[in-house]
């Protein structure tokens, strides 16, 4: 049995300092054996850069997903050359950098990371259900966990219940809000609809809180600034077989 730690999307530096300062101390609390980090916001300003995903790795983490700002920082892009990297696998083939699976080679078996996209109230990229369905086959591993970075939460639980049996994990990203329904489905794939956010507790989903008022109530732009204070760090916890690649339990962790 092995024990894989997914941690939600990171924001800015003070995000990245946070997560340093727990991630050693929850590695060893919990046996972790592989750590897996959403980094699009790692970045001051959101997106990732070399900088921001390099602080993650040396931290402590194994592979870095990403979402709809994976390419925000245009200066950064050569990041995605890093096989510890990926980008949504569902961009259209040809243009975007980088790759939407990792494989990890842990000796007696192998781990695939793999991110796709949501499209509802989301960038129209192509269907996640019908890519997800042509890398499976492709992975060579049964130990495949998921992050489906996306809005909506039916199109979540949804993708939840198409890959149950067919994948280990699925965790959703993207709203920063942790839900509170982690599960483990029917045919063994562990499941969480958000697994939240890492980064300034007190704030609108890591920027500071009057711009993000303000813009709701005059609907005029507003610049957004990371957040201060004291920070949360979510994610989840699960453990599986790396035998079958079925999953017997999932942890939701909320630490401040």
């Amino acid at each position: 049995m092995k024990n894989l730690l997914f941690i939600g999307d990171v924001v800015g530096k003070a995000g990245c300092d946070f997560l340093a300062a727990k991630l050693g101390v929850l590695k060893r609390t919990y046996g972790v054996d592989i750590t897996v980090v959403n980094a699009e916001n790692s970045a001051q300003g959101n997106g990732v850069t070399r900088a921001s995903a390099e602080s993650l790795i040396h931290a402590g983490a194994d592979v870095l997903t990403t979402g709809n700002h994976a390419f925000r920082r245009r200066e950064s892009l050569d990041i995605f050359d890093e096989e510890y990297i990926v980008r949504p696998a569902n961009y259209p083939e040809g243009g975007a950098p980088g790759h939407g699976v990792c494989t990890l080679d842990m000796g007696a078996y192998q781990i695939a990371v793999v991110n796709i996209m949501g499209t509802v109230y989301m960038d129209p990229l192509d269907n996640p259900f019908s890519v997800i369905d042509a890398l499976l086959p492709e992975l060579g591993t049964r130990n495949i966990f998921v992050d489906f970075h996306a809005e909506a939460t039916s199109e979540k639980k949804a993708m939840g219940y198409h890959l149950d049996g067919r994948v280990t994990g699925v965790f959703g990203t993207h709203t920063h809000v942790q839900t509170a329904d982690e599960t483990v489905l029917a045919g063994g794939t562990a499941y969480i609809t958000d697994a939240g956010m890492t980064g300034p507790e007190h704030s609108c989903l890591g920027v500071e809180i009057r711009p993000a008022v303000d813009r709701f109530r005059f609907r005029t732009p507003a610049r957004f600034r990371e957040a201060s204070g004291p920070c949360i760090l979510c994610g989840v916890l699960v453990g599986f077989d790396e035998k079958t690649g079925k999953s017997h339990k999932i942890e939701r962790l909320f630490i401040r």
